[in-house]
């Protein structure tokens, strides 16, 4: 997450009740969480980076954590995997402008992993507020499997992309418009890598 989580919450008011985190990877962001004693579930789809997640969170009663990913279908998909960045660019999609703007990194195993529609799994929606995005392109896949859960959603961090990242990523107006829908402004966006970044979208109320 390139935004500062905390900054965000002072800056904003933000109230969390819980937190859907969606591409948890290694869980980096479960000492941020923690400090709130909230429930939070975490979902990550490659087998090897679920296992250090499970390992990191231990038996935290706050925590939940899913092997799978999430988008609009369920079932099985493949993933371009990726393992010098530690699979933090692993995607569903394929690589475009990501092989120009890190060619040292380099997608050379394809894995299939399960993906489900985050309305249609058996979770408490109402618990969790707050949604986490960090999917490598494919957060609007993720975002159209939660349109029954994003009325009880108030706050969402994604990664945002103003180029084609990877193959037929959204631009962030897309998102933008999507999420307007449901009365999702965005508020504060970093445009760390140049044509990607992260932002904060806030419910308006």
């Amino acid at each position: 997450m390139i935004l500062d989580f905390n900054k965000m919450i002072e800056k904003y008011s933000i109230q969390l009740k819980g937190v859907l985190h969606v591409g948890a990877h290694y869980g980096q962001e479960y000492d941020l969480y923690k400090q709130f004693d909230i429930p939070v579930i975490f979902f990550e789809p490659t087998p090897s980076s679920f296992r250090i997640l499970e390992s990191k969170v231990g038996d935290d009663i706050n925590i939940e954590c899913y092997q799978c990913a999430l988008g609009n279908v369920n079932g099985k998909i493949d993933m371009n995997v990726e393992v010098v960045n530690q699979g933090q660019s692993s995607s569903i999609l394929k690589p475009k402008k990501h092989l120009q703007q890190y060619p040292h990194i380099t997608f050379n195993q394809i894995q299939e992993v399960a993906i489900f529609r985050l309305e249609d799994l058996i979770i408490d929606f109402p618990k969790y507020n707050f949604m986490n995005i960090d999917v490598q392109g494919y957060e609007l896949e993720v975002l159209k499997g939660a349109s029954g859960v994003l009325p009880d959603i108030d706050y969402i961090i994604s990664e945002v992309n103003c180029d084609e990242v990877y193959e037929g990523c959204p631009d962030v107006s897309e998102l933008d418009s999507f999420l307007s829908s449901f009365g999702f402004v965005r508020v504060e966006t970093d445009w760390a890598g140049g044509i990607w970044g992260d932002a904060l979208y806030i419910k308006n109320k």
